[in-house]
Formats: C-alpha cells, structure tokens, sequence
C-alpha cells in the first residue's frame, strides 16, 4: 500500500474545505451530517427505502423471466450474497487510522486516482439514473389516479414535472440523508400500510384468478437473455452501491451499527419487498404487470390510496438515493461556515438542486421507460459496486493478513461477477435495443 497517503490526500477533493462536519479520523470535511446517527434510525430508513415503488415491478421483471423454481432461488441467493458482500464492505470503513465517508475515497485510497474517478462515475450514474426512475414511477402513480377519475388523463410529462418539482422541493426543505429522521415515522407509515392493503388485495386476485399461467414465454434465446437481465432487477432490489456514505452518518462503533441496519434490511424489509414480488407473481402468473397498482381489482379508493402513497414514498426513497450526490455538491459549493439553512447556503443549495432536478426531469419526460431501464442500472454499474469492489478491498486492504484461502475466495468474486457484469449488460443493453422501435421521445408511456 505503498505511497497510498499521498494518493488520499490528492484525491479527497473536499479537504479543502476547514469546517462543516469533520471527519476527525481522515480529515475529510463534508456539508453533510458525519457520525451521528443510531443504527436504528439507519436500519428503519434502509426498511422504508428499499420497499419503494420500484418493488410493483419486480414481479414482471424478476420473476416473469426466471419462473418460480429459478425465480425463487435467485432472489434468496443474491440477497444472501448481497447481504454478505455490504456486510464485508462494512468493515472497511476504518483502514490505517483513516474514516473513510465516501465509496470512492475508498476506492482511490487502495488502488489510484483512476480506480477513484472510475467508481465515482459509474456510483454517481447509478445514482442519478435511479433518481430518474424515481421521477417516472412517481409521475406513473400520479397518472394512475388521474386515470380512476378520467378516461383522457393528462400525459404522464405533466406529472412528471410536477413529481420533479415536488422532489426538487423535497430536497432544499430535507438538504440531508441524516435530516429525514424526521419524516421516517410518517413514511413508515404510509409504506407499510399500502403494502399490506397491496398484499390483501393481490391474495384476493389472486384467489379468483383461475385462468393465471406461469409459463416463460419466448425463444430460447429470449428465455437466456431475459433470465439473466433478471439478475440486474434482483439486485437492484437489494443493493444501492453507496455503503460508506450510508455508513459516515451512523455514530460509533460506525462497522458494528452499520451491519445491525443492513440485518434490519435483510429480515424486516426482504419480507415486505419479496412477499410483493412473489405474490403479485402468484396472483397474476406470466401475465404481470410491470406497474402493479395498473392490474388490481377492487374499489377506486384503493388504487387511490395505493398510487397516493406509491408518490409520497418516492419522496422519501429518492432523497436517500440521491444523498451522496448532493452531498459532494454541497461540500464544494457551499459555505461550511454557515449552518445548511443560512441565507447564503439557501441561495446555493436552490442553485444545485435546481440544476440536478432541471436535468434529470427532462431525461425522464423524453425516455419515459422503466422496466428496461431499471436492468441497465443493476447491470454494468451496481453489479461491481455491491460485489467486485468488496472484495477488491479485502484482497488490498488484507494484503499481509490474509489467508491464500480467503484471497482466493475473493478472486473468485472478482472474476465471476465481473462476468456477470458482462453478462447481464450485454443482456440489458439487447433488451433496450430489441424494443428500440417501442421508443419515442416524450412518449406518454
């Protein structure tokens, strides 16, 4: 690990800075909240956001393509491994004396400047990707409900402006990921309780859905493809890439509380985000929608209420995934002198979420699409952020420790999922372009 301090000095950009929250350990200085909070708090939040509204589609995208046998196996088996590969990562917050609050501080600090800009770009592009499906599932929702009152709803590039403008809005009233402690009991709340309505009603489809079929459709070809895709919705259902800066909020011991959050995700919310994935299957077979609330039956009130909640959540849900991104910004660009709501900071923070809203509004009223999206970012990017680069950082960070055994373990990980990350964008990008022709620009999906 030769010459490494002179690397992480180069390449933790926000030193610079003298105040704000300071990472005594490292020395590197954030706009943001840095250990603080409870485990508990950090396990309820990763429970509500990772029960967000992208769980209504799983049931087409994961399960559709896989079948039950397969289906089944793979989501327990990559949420284990997902579990397992957080949880090892998790352990690396602290190398050498150093608090390491960002992924690519990590990264860059063990293997070189390009490792560090290689995983900023492919976690931040995740991020903001992400982010944009947020955008188009909230719009979705919106124009659902606008469908149970209306026979010519509005287009959906209307309410996707006004889901940006809510989130924009979201964002300057809640500047962090550990300031929405304060609406976690609400969101709680709401998602819990469309969930359990959801589950209610999908049993009820279900039981009197008697024409349901469950077998895989398409050519041979198509069923490998598909099935793999697959794997990127699995672990988008999992994993967000962005262990360390979810882990800089926590107070000590930061590794210990972290893993005690990620058990909470693993048991509490993989009840909730798989029971909806598998039952929504069970109730309508092949035939799933990629939007669930669209395909239940039932009073109006309930795919009101459903839709309702899906938007509200979405609040919530994108504002953590976006937090490392603001988080950057808001280290270079604001004043660390003054506290997060200074007039000042006000002005520069409506600046920056202005300028990421603006964009990200206008990618998702001209590709309006999400299921084939949603494998493209599980695949080449979030793929080798949740288990290439753990095990990178054991292999480096363990170098003299270590084991032949457990480095030959980890070189394992390395290189099937390097394939897998072959595997599945090669997948991803053929399912984009065989469905190119369904594409326009803002169309209203």
């Amino acid at each position: 690990m030769e010459g490494t301090n002179n690397v992480a000095a180069a390449l933790i950009i926000e030193e610079g800075q003298t105040k704000g929250s300071q990472n005594q350990e490292s020395g590197a200085t954030s706009a943001h909240t840095v250990g603080h909070d409870s485990w508990q708090q950090m396990g309820f939040m990763l429970v509500i956001v990772f029960n967000c509204g992208y769980i209504l589609s799983f049931s087409n995208l994961i399960l559709v393509p896989l079948g039950w046998k397969w289906g089944i196996l793979c989501m327990f088996f990559l949420a284990f491994y997902s579990l397992y590969s957080q949880w090892l990562l998790s352990a690396f917050h602290f190398i050498d004396g150093k608090r390491f609050i960002r992924y690519r501080d990590l990264m860059g600090y063990l293997y070189g400047r390009e490792m560090y800009y290689y995983t900023w770009a492919i976690q931040y592009l995740t991020l903001l990707v992400a982010n944009i499906g947020f955008i188009v599932l909230a719009a979705r929702s919106l124009k659902e409900i606008n469908m149970v009152f209306s026979d010519s709803p509005v287009r959906l590039q209307i309410y996707i402006l006004i889901s940006g403008l809510a989130f924009f809005i979201f964002a300057n009233l809640v500047p962090t990921m550990s300031a929405i402690r304060r609406w976690l009991a609400v969101s709680f709340i709401i998602t819990f309780t469309y969930v359990l309505i959801l589950l209610v009603i999908l049993v009820r489809d279900g039981t009197s859905n008697k024409s349901r079929d469950y077998e895989i459709q398409g050519s041979k070809t198509d069923k490998i493809y598909n099935a793999i895709g697959a794997m990127s919705a699995i672990i988008v259902a999992n994993a967000a890439g962005m262990i360390p800066e979810m882990q800089s909020t926590l107070r000590q011991p930061a590794v210990m509380n972290m893993r005690k959050a990620l058990y909470s995700q693993y048991t509490v919310g993989l009840l909730f985000y798989y029971g909806v994935t598998i039952i929504g299957y069970w109730a309508y077979g092949s035939s799933v929608s990629v939007y669930l609330p669209e395909q239940i039956g039932g009073a109006k009130w309930i795919k009101v209420f459903v839709n309702a909640a899906v938007f509200l959540q979405s609040l919530v849900s994108q504002h953590v995934f976006i937090s490392p991104v603001y988080e950057t910004l808001d280290t270079k660009l604001l004043v660390l002198e003054e506290s997060m709501f200074s007039r000042e900071n006000i002005k520069r923070r409506f600046f920056v979420r202005g300028v990421i809203f603006t964009a990200n509004i206008f990618v998702a009223a001209a590709f309006p699409f999400l299921g084939d999206f949603i494998n493209v970012i599980g695949s080449f990017s979030l793929i080798p952020l949740t288990f290439v680069f753990p095990s990178m950082v054991f292999i480096k960070a363990k170098a003299k420790a270590s084991t032949i055994q457990k480095k030959a373990w980890h070189w394992f990980n390395i290189l099937f999922f390097t394939l897998v990350t072959i595997a599945t964008t090669v997948a991803a990008v053929r399912n984009v372009v065989k469905h190119i022709q369904d594409y326009s620009f803002f169309a209203d999906a």
